[in-house]
């Protein structure tokens, strides 16, 4: 088995999540409306719920976790772990693991299209530089220059990160 090449460890994603946390915060400050925090499934789901953790330490505004579930290579079909939940009038935040083209964060945004949310944005921790769609990614945890071949898998056990690494 190859070693990996870890573009963060465990330590750094934790302090990349803190920091995260407190950017939101600082731009959420004195906002009263809910926060729906949305996870696209599984890693951007655990940092859904590592941001939110550390978003009730900011912030007295209520915040719900919720997971998105879509086919990231043919996302056609969309589904919500709460699909009748209502976004009007909250502030939406889009996370995931890895962003590449912005496909992925894209069509996570399709159950908010007919919602009147009072804002919405974007937080991944990884950020690789091949965007195709225009999605911008308001909070990064790492901007990340690689060869369009490479991937970057961001590792997660029991809803703890462990790192991220380039294969």
């Amino acid at each position: 088995m190859t070693e990996r090449k870890y573009v963060l460890s465990k330590e750094v994603a934790e302090q990349k999540l803190q920091r995260l946390a407190l950017e939101i915060a600082e731009q959420l400050q004195g906002d009263t409306a809910e926060i729906i925090i949305i996870g696209i499934r599984n890693s951007g789901k655990v940092i859904a719920d590592k941001i939110g953790a550390l978003l009730n330490s900011y912030l007295t505004v209520p915040i719900k976790i919720v997971s998105v579930i879509l086919n990231k290579i043919d996302p056609k079909e969309v589904f919500l772990s709460e699909p009748d939940i209502n976004f009007n009038d909250k502030n939406i935040i889009v996370t995931d693991d890895v962003v590449n083209s912005g496909k992925t964060l894209l069509y996570a945004l399709r159950p908010l299209l007919f919602s009147q949310p009072k804002s919405i944005q974007t937080l991944v921790l990884v950020e690789r530089m091949h965007k195709q769609f225009p999605v911008k990614s308001d909070y990064v945890g790492l901007t990340i220059a690689t060869a369009l071949q490479d991937h970057i898998y961001v590792e997660t056990v029991n809803n703890e990160i462990l790192g991220a690494y380039i294969a």
